[in-house]
């Protein structure tokens, strides 16, 4: 799609709302709205692999990592409304680890396209289950959607919490406790 025709979706949906679209604080806001769109949906053009395979290290640490507190915002897919939540990442090593920075960068390509929480706790879990390719991998996901706050149920403040899980994660249930012990102190801060 041509920027004209984004930004002219923009006027459209402002006078459906009822905005006069020729008045001054209006005046650029096309343009902005598309800069912005073309950031906060950057996931759409990022490759969860190469992010992966451009920092995996050789080591002999078989012990969890744990990656906790991880701020995202994304758009809930019916509503186009922000999810503003944390992701807690964890993954036990089998012989390589990766750049810690890279991991909420994962959380970046998920987060920013259009989803919903479950999916998008999925997705990150399976990225890093594939090409680090771990003895385990654990996501737990907290947060508010403001299609519930804004419009709706208006429930403020509610969040949701899910949860993906594989390997030892799975199969075991001291290591999945360590994780949730690690990370319980995050939840709903």
């Amino acid at each position: 799609m041509s920027e004209k025709v984004f930004e002219d979706s923009i006027k459209n949906i402002l006078g459906h709302i009822g905005e006069d679209i020729n008045r001054e604080g209006l005046k650029d806001t096309p343009s902005r709205v598309r800069k912005a769109y073309d950031f906060m949906f950057s996931g759409y053009k990022e490759d969860p692999e190469q992010i992966i395979k451009k920092a995996l290290f050789t080591s002999t640490n078989d012990e969890m990592v744990v990656v906790k507190d991880i701020e995202f915002y994304s758009f809930c897919e019916h509503h186009m409304l922000p999810i503003i939540g944390k992701a807690h990442v964890a993954y036990i090593p089998n012989g390589k680890v990766i750049g810690l920075s890279k991991i909420p960068r994962v959380v970046d390509v998920f987060a920013r396209r259009l989803q919903i929480q479950e999916q998008l706790t999925e997705e990150i879990c399976d990225a890093l289950n594939e090409h680090l390719k771990p003895k385990g991998v654990a996501v737990i996901i907290d947060a508010r959607h403001m299609c519930m706050e804004m419009r709706g149920v208006q429930k403020i403040c509610s969040t949701t919490v899910t949860s993906a899980l594989r390997g030892l994660f799975k199969r075991e249930k001291t290591t999945k406790d360590e994780f949730l012990a690690i990370v319980s102190s995050s939840f709903s801060k």
